[in-house]
């Protein structure tokens, strides 16, 4: 699985860092990137959480 976050869509709410920090953090604009070239196993429940939780559906999670 990859992620991508829509950098545009992107409110910096910080949902998707705190739900799955080992996947996506806050960069230095406080935007919201993806720190993975693929997602671990056992990140991927919560790369999708974060897909599903954020407001402005800035997060694709693609298998």
């Amino acid at each position: 699985m990859k992620a991508h976050v829509d950098r545009d869509k992107c409110i910096s709410c910080g949902l998707c860092a705190s739900i799955c920090p080992d996947v996506f953090e806050m960069d230095e604009e406080d935007i919201s990137v993806v720190i993975v070239d693929e997602i671990p196993k056992d990140s991927e429940s919560c790369s999708i959480d974060s897909q599903e939780g954020c407001p402005t559906d800035a997060i694709i999670v693609d298998e």
